[in-house]
């Protein structure tokens, strides 16, 4: 049995031309009552910038406007896209629209999404200044009564989450190391679900498997990748509840 109920989500599919696949996505979710929908911060896919990406921001304020329970959030905005000022000023735009839904999830970035922010031109200072970033935005964001993920699995990531009372994300981490976290802080898990030997989406059941040894390590939160089946994914987080 989970040592609680665990929230589930699920990743919109941002890396497209029109928002119409998001926001479909987001009004079924709801429907099925998934937890909440979270998208990318990126400016082109991951190693693709030959692809397009939808800005956060401007999408959950749609889904905002549209959803009445639905969580919102971001996994995860990088510090150094925009000012830490204005970064904090799209959250709070945001939780004025969806008061009491909004999770801000903030993240450092590395080496993987340096190269967005040097294709336009935007400052990737030293890690030891982005988690200074971090930390300021993340306290500014709990003072203004907001719930903020800060996500990363390194030492000293995770260090600015339990100074400031953030909650620890991560990434495709193991059970192990999310229950090392939890007992020093709230620790949710996002990352891809796959079956073994390939393509394809999970199933109801094989979301559960994946879901539930991270809830009983103490995760408050599974956010699964796209694609993934929203009507599995709302079977298997009815699962999770009644377990």
């Amino acid at each position: 049995m989970s040592a609680t109920r665990v929230k589930v989500g699920v990743m919109l599919p941002t890396f497209r031309d029109t928002p119409s696949d998001a926001l479909s996505t987001a009004m079924e979710a709801e429907r099925l009552t998934i937890d909440g929908v979270f998208a990318y911060d990126h400016l082109w896919p991951m190693g693709r910038p030959d692809r397009p990406a939808l800005a956060p921001f401007p999408l959950l304020g749609a889904i905002a406007a549209r959803t009445s329970a639905l969580c919102l959030g971001t996994l995860v905005a990088r510090v150094g896209v925009v000012p830490d000022e204005t970064l904090v000023a799209e959250f709070t735009a945001l939780w004025h629209l969806a008061p009491g839904r909004v999770i801000a999830g903030l993240g450092t970035g590395d080496h993987l999404s340096v190269n967005e922010n040097r294709a336009y031109g935007l400052a990737f200072g030293p890690a030891e200044e982005r988690r200074h970033a971090v930390g300021r935005c993340a306290r500014l964001l709990l003072d203004a009564g907001l719930a903020v993920w800060v996500g990363g699995l390194a030492t000293s990531t995770v260090e600015v989450a339990e100074t400031t009372g953030a909650v620890a994300n991560f990434w495709q981490a193991p059970p192990e190391r999310v229950a090392d976290q939890a007992v020093r802080s709230e620790v949710t898990w996002a990352g891809m679900a796959r079956p073994e030997g390939g393509g394809g989406e999970l199933n109801a059941g094989q979301l559960v498997d994946v879901a539930r040894p991270l809830a009983d390590a103490g995760a408050s939160w599974v956010v699964f990748g796209w694609p993934v089946r929203l009507g599995d994914l709302a079977s298997a987080a009815e699962t999770l509840r009644t377990a």
